[in-house]
């Protein structure tokens, strides 16, 4: 397949692009200088643009940050580790990231969360946790949504057709801190 040409866009129609694509979705900076560098004639250009986004109010990462965090968290019910990821891959800075899912989820019961995400996620099924496999997938699924592994296995236990399987659970290997 032919690549296409990328076009190189000068500072005026980098920041009218950058307008373009901030009023398509929010974005961190980034996130954003990413998608510039592609388009811009010249590198230093990003940059000045980033800052003139940044003076105006049209680009905030703590901003970012905290909305979505408290989307994640109130739309879809995931877990503070997936939060994390989710915005250390929208390249917010480390620290901002824990710290504005820390403020997120502080006090937030994360076994009543997970209930809540199970109840979703299995609508309509009596008893939707019945075999090993069954568990072993719900497990999965708990722990790529960013929950930790102790509380999904406290709230499976109140699901599943017999408990006692969860306890020959062996907990993932932790991954890595980025």
């Amino acid at each position: 397949m032919p690549r296409r040409p990328t076009t190189s866009l000068d500072a005026d129609a980098l920041f009218a692009y950058a307008v373009k694509v901030l009023a398509g979705r929010a974005h961190s900076a980034g996130e954003l200088r990413e998608k510039l560098r592609r388009k811009a004639a010249r590198a230093a250009d990003v940059d000045a643009v980033i800052a003139r986004l940044k003076d105006y109010g049209y680009l905030d990462d703590r901003k970012f940050a905290e909305m979505y965090a408290a989307a994640r968290l109130g739309d879809r019910g995931l877990g503070a580790g997936r939060v994390l990821r989710d915005l250390r891959a929208k390249r917010v800075a480390p620290a901002l990231a824990e710290h504005t899912v820390r403020k997120a989820y502080e006090g937030v019961d994360e076994t009543a969360l997970i209930e809540d995400f199970l109840r979703r996620k299995y609508r309509g099924r009596e008893t939707p946790f019945a075999e090993e496999k069954d568990l072993a997938g719900a497990y999965r699924r708990l722990l790529h949504a960013g929950f930790s592994s102790g509380n999904a296995i406290r709230a499976l236990k109140k699901f599943a057709r017999d408990p006692e399987l969860l306890d020959r659970f062996e907990p993932p290997e932790e991954p890595p801190e980025d």
